[in-house]
């Protein structure tokens, strides 16, 4: 009987070593996978790319977008059913020699993005006969559409630029909102304008001159003298309403 007592009591001893030994293994490998997680947190933080920030441009104004803009074709259209395209709206005319000078970049920017979603559209300030634009527009083999720019258009042009003269151009993104506005034709201008479209188009967007302090145009010379200070056409308003 007692050595029954004995072999039960070592029975306990032994059962109680075998526990705590299981416990402190168990509470080793949890420790392990705590360590385990550690780097996985760390290294996710410092490392991860830092979020690309959207820049919110301001919509295109409203009278712009809707303004019923006539084609060099006879068709007629709005700006607002250009969007999900990059458009360029240039205003221009067939005796502005600053204008004549940014053509052939209009036409290369044209050919480079036109399977991008991108349009440029050309607007005549003045009243020139379709024959007129279409025989100039042949002789600078210009690639893209053409239309006339009506009174209120060049109003909200101007509202825009501060500007009463040409070449002159905005650029709307695929969301119809205004992301440049380009004065003048200087070389500056015309690199600015180029930089800032391949941006909006390939989708490499960054801060730009906004709508309400565009870059300054030089003073446009005067090229012929149909063309006096080279300023809108007479049904352009001289003090446009701010």
């Amino acid at each position: 009987m007692k050595v029954l007592f004995t072999n039960f009591v070592l029975f306990i001893v032994l059962s109680f070593a075998f526990s705590a030994l299981t416990s402190c293994t168990n509470t080793q490998t949890a420790g392990v996978n705590d360590n385990a997680a550690a780097p996985l947190n760390s290294s996710t933080s410092p490392d991860a790319p830092p979020e690309k920030t959207k820049i919110n441009y301001p919509p295109a104004p409203s009278a712009i977008m809707q303004n019923e803009i006539k084609s060099l074709d006879g068709t007629s259209f709005k700006l607002q059913d250009k969007k999900g395209k990059v458009v360029l709206v240039n205003l221009w005319a067939t005796w502005c020699g600053p204008c004549i000078n940014e053509m052939p970049h209009l036409n290369e920017m044209q050919e480079k993005f036109k399977d991008k979603g991108f349009e440029i559209i050309g607007l005549d300030t003045d009243d020139e006969s379709k024959e007129d634009i279409d025989a100039f527009a042949a002789k600078q083999k210009l690639n893209y559409q053409l239309g006339w720019a009506d009174g209120a258009l060049m109003t909200e042009f101007v509202r825009l630029s501060k500007l009463q003269g040409i070449p002159q151009s905005i650029l709307i993104n695929r969301e119809g909102q205004l992301t440049g506005v380009f004065t003048g034709g200087s070389p500056k201008t015309i690199l600015k304008m180029k930089e800032t479209v391949e941006k909006i188009v390939t989708g490499q967007e960054s801060p730009i001159p906004s709508a309400e302090t565009p870059e300054p145009g030089p003073k446009i010379e005067e090229p012929s003298p149909k063309a006096k200070d080279e300023k809108m056409p007479s049904k352009y308003p001289d003090n446009p309403k701010k």
